[in-house]
């Protein structure tokens, strides 16, 4: 993408990273690492970040702490991050929607995805799925559910969580109301709906897989154009352009961020490591295969041109559905031709 947002970004990540493959000065951390998940345990972000931590630890030869610190739809462990000393040791995980669209949202403000390096591992798509006892047969009758008087209640993490924004897509497209409830992250929201304390869930594929191969939620939808496989699931679950064929769906991409302003050589070896060891994962690969995830690993220039198209959709829907409190333009995104400049 040819804008002067994306350049400057790109051109930001190409001088803190150094170029890829060659480092300048190696870092070996000589104590733990933590990641903090703004969520809690069980959701997509915390179930890649724990595929991807032992990883990073082999390689850089200290623990790598996982640390669940929930609230505000992911603002509460995203602010500690960002209060953090730039020293290396405190990095975060998240959907780069998420970090990138936080301070037009006003939960975490004066930040930007600038802020950060990009790591990313996988892309998740979520999945509609309601209680297997429920009366609709596919997506077309719940629709027309969330259309009536009485609309049925869609467990999610919470209006900045994957989950939200999809529901809040599939309202805004349908012209429905599901209403939502939300939880301290996709996990519990999917075992709430498998439980029976909401009808529907929107949260990712992800965080239902298991449910779904176990038969306690059935899946309706995926939110793609295309329809979705899950190894151990027989039928593709389709798309909700079927119903919606003109809703616009993106990759939702997921990773580590590492705050700007620590020592060159963390993200010089950080580079190194994704490159040879995160890139080439079997354990990342069979992971996004048994639970409906892409596996997307990139750094540096290529992430940032993959986060891209899903920064800008997320940032201008929040305008149009009354959610921003600072314009996108403020980040360099014209919503009216939905690009970056």
């Amino acid at each position: 993408m040819n804008s002067k947002f994306l350049m400057a970004a790109i051109s930001a990540t190409c001088i803190m990273t150094g170029g890829a493959g060659a480092l300048a000065q190696e870092w070996q951390p000589d104590r733990p690492i933590n990641i903090i998940v703004p969520w809690s345990a069980g959701g997509s972000t915390d179930q890649v970040t724990r595929v991807v931590a032992p990883i990073l630890e082999e390689a850089l030869g200290q623990p790598v702490v996982v640390v669940n610190q929930p609230g505000a739809s992911g603002a509460t462990g995203t602010q500690a991050v960002l209060d953090a000393p730039r020293d290396g040791y405190t990095w975060t995980a998240n959907a780069i929607a998420n970090n990138a669209t936080y301070a037009v949202t006003g939960l975490v403000p004066n930040t930007s995805i600038e802020d950060y390096q990009v790591y990313l591992s996988v892309a998740n798509i979520p999945v509609v799925s309601v209680h297997p006892d429920a009366s609709w047969q596919d997506m077309g009758e719940l629709l027309e559910a969330m259309q009536s008087d009485d609309p049925p209640t869609v467990a999610t993490a919470g209006v900045n969580s994957s989950g939200g924004m999809a529901l809040a897509a599939i309202n805004e497209a349908s012209g429905g109301e599901g209403r939502m409830i939300s939880y301290d992250g996709g996990g519990p929201a999917t075992i709430a709906t498998a439980g029976g304390e909401a009808q529907v869930t929107t949260q990712l594929a992800v965080e239902q897989a298991e449910l779904i191969k176990g038969g306690k939620l059935r899946p309706l939808a995926a939110l793609s154009d295309q329809p979705l496989e899950i190894e151990g699931i027989e039928e593709p679950i389709p798309p909700i352009t079927q119903w919606l064929p003109d809703m616009h769906v993106a990759l939702d991409y997921f990773g580590i961020l590492i705050p700007k302003g620590a020592p060159q050589e963390v993200y010089d070896t950080v580079d190194q490591i994704w490159e040879e060891e995160v890139m080439t994962s079997e354990s990342l690969r069979t992971y996004a295969l048994e639970r409906g995830a892409v596996f997307a690993p990139a750094y540096g220039e290529e992430a940032m041109e993959k986060a891209m198209p899903v920064i800008i959709s997320e940032a201008c829907a929040r305008v149009d559905r009354g959610e921003a409190v600072v314009p996108p333009s403020e980040f360099g995104i014209d919503c009216e031709t939905m690009t970056a400049e």
